[in-house]
């Protein structure tokens, strides 16, 4: 592998890193229907104003969203609508790793039986 093949999978990390939280991915969905202040966003996930900035801080430095200040707010809206396809991505793996433990169960079930 060269250093730039292991460079692109650093940069991958960095933006797959940013999105593991719970209210990162909730800010993100929500900025996909439309550009939102901090205190809206502070409104939705429930946490301090600190907390969500720091949020958004790791958000903004990935990339994925970016800020305006419009007068005494701050926008934040999402520069790449296509990461909530990792969204899709995620909840399909979820599904199949749910449907696998259901056949599991299944088959110990009758066995057991």
């Amino acid at each position: 592998m060269t250093a730039k093949q292991w460079t692109l999978y650093e940069a991958r990390a960095r933006i797959i890193k940013s999105l593991a939280h719970p209210a990162r991915l909730l800010m993100v969905d929500e900025l996909a229907k439309q550009p939102l202040c901090v205190c809206d966003l502070r409104k939705l996930v429930g946490s301090d104003l600190s907390t969500v900035s720091k949020h958004l801080a790791v958000l903004k430095n990935a990339g994925i969203v970016a800020d305006e200040k419009r007068g005494s707010q701050v926008f934040y809206s999402l520069r790449c609508p296509c990461v909530t396809a990792f969204f899709t991505c995620a909840e399909t793996v979820l599904k199949k790793t749910l449907h696998d433990q259901l056949q599991s169960l299944g088959g110990k079930n009758r066995r057991g039986a």
